[in-house]
């Protein structure tokens, strides 16, 4: 089998060659090259030690001298090469105390996580595939090589990489390596929570994003979003749900873009509803309050996995406004984007979008239709610069100051009271009439 590899791979390969020495194409970029993707990036492994590598090219960097891994440059690009070696003992279910450099590829295979990530290529000496790869890869399953709770007892951070490849590569785990998923779930507490968070984001961007449920199914996601947990096991027995609080979220999530903002926002956005549920006198549930709710613990659930400050703000902000009733006439518009601004409104009807579209369809129809005049008013108001926030008006503070307003809030409020009116009327937003209507107010306050 003969793969389309880059040129600059294929130059390190015949360069490691030349100077006596065997390398291989391994891991994420064989596996794509076989399913015929472009790969991103690839990794060589070879039987050179670091310091042999590094003599070879003129510019390399020491990502991980220490397990032997040195980047090497070529036309600024990145290549990661890393000496055959034998994993020994993993302390913290993360990390290899130490590693043994040994002199055959497989050898160095047998270390690796799955079996699609097991195949080695050199464009002269073919592919090295001793567990399968390939036909786990023909028959899109994601299995372990060797002993599943050997693997992610070495490095717990795997089990999470084989929900990600599922939802990447529309894959199913192997039962096996399913079972060792739930054996050693528990062991995902030792993985950091930035490491968590980044294979999270990457469920959330692939194409089968709602595969993340795969981490309550398989006991991973008591121990990195508990919250969720109680969703799936939360009914909501309304006429306008036909599904649990936790697989209505997974619909939510799967009709969303492809905005890493508004699927968390979507995955997040009922969590709150378990602690807000009541059962009325009829048997009907309701959920007052769930948005709020929902925010404490999102913003709770997103500083534990170290998400970055202004991801969180923007997150919070759609899961806030998420259930709100945005009437398509210009002054309800201009109410909620002076909340979140014009990029997070448009956010945030596709987050409203996504979550009808995750209830009972008899009354979607109606929804979409609502929601698609509110953006038709929405449009109006952008292109003609309708004002709907303080900074908008032709006035601002300083001019106040000068007409005599002396304190903070009687500004704040006169302002306020200007942007009420010009939200209604906004040819009324002049610099004349605003100043006009400041002197007759101050009149009448004596």
């Amino acid at each position: 089998m003969d793969l389309h590899i880059s040129p600059g791979a294929e130059h390190i390969l015949k360069t490691l060659e030349n100077a006596g020495f065997e390398a291989y194409i391994v891991g994420g970029a064989v596996r794509d090259c076989i399913m015929g993707k472009i790969p991103t990036d690839y990794d060589i492994t070879t039987n050179a030690l670091p310091k042999q590598v590094k003599a070879l090219f003129h510019r390399t960097i020491d990502t991980g001298i220490k397990h032997g891994t040195v980047t090497v440059i070529e036309n600024k690009i990145g290549y990661e090469i890393t000496t055959y070696r034998r994993e020994n003992r993993y302390e913290d279910n993360r990390h290899p105390d130490n590693v043994e450099f040994v002199r055959d590829i497989e050898t160095d295979l047998k270390r690796r996580d799955f079996t699609m990530n097991a195949i080695a290529y050199n464009p002269r000496k073919g592919i090295v595939d001793i567990f399968g790869g390939i036909d786990d890869i023909k028959n899109g399953i994601i299995r372990c090589v060797g002993n599943p709770a050997t693997r992610f007892k070495e490095d717990a951070l795997r089990m999470i990489r084989a929900v990600r490849f599922s939802a990447c590569l529309n894959f199913k785990i192997d039962e096996e390596t399913e079972k060792g998923i739930r054996k050693c779930s528990v062991l995902v507490k030792n993985v950091s929570p930035e490491r968590v968070l980044s294979e999270l984001n990457k469920i959330l961007l692939c194409d089968y994003p709602s595969r993340i449920k795969i981490l309550y199914e398989t006991g991973l996601m008591r121990y990195i979003i508990p919250n969720l947990c109680t969703c799936f096991e939360t009914v909501q027995n309304n006429k306008y749900h036909i599904y649990n609080v936790g697989d209505h979220i997974m619909k939510a999530v799967e009709n969303t873009p492809n905005d890493l903002i508004i699927r968390w926002s979507a995955l997040l956005h009922d969590v709150g509803k378990p602690a807000c549920a009541y059962k009325d006198q009829n048997g009907i549930y309701h959920f007052y309050g769930h948005h709020r709710e929902s925010v404490r613990m999102a913003e709770d659930i997103l500083h534990k996995l170290r998400m970055d400050n202004s991801s969180i703000e923007s997150i919070l902000t759609l899961i806030e406004n998420h259930d709100v009733r945005i009437d398509s006439n210009p002054a309800s518009v201009k109410k909620i984007l002076a909340r979140t601004g014009e990029e997070l409104f448009l956010k945030l009807l596709l987050l409203q979008e996504a979550d009808n579209r995750a209830k009972n369809p008899k009354y979607l129809e109606d929804k979409l239709l609502k929601l698609q005049s509110t953006y038709s008013q929405y449009i109006r108001i952008i292109a003609e610069c309708q004002p709907y926030m303080i900074s908008h008006l032709q006035i601002n503070g300083r001019d106040l100051i000068k007409m005599g307003y002396k304190t903070g809030r009687e500004i704040g409020d006169i302002l306020k009271l200007l942007l009420d009116e010009v939200v209604i009327d906004p040819s009324l937003n002049t610099r004349e009439y605003l100043v006009k209507r400041v002197k007759s107010l101050r009149k009448k306050r004596g």
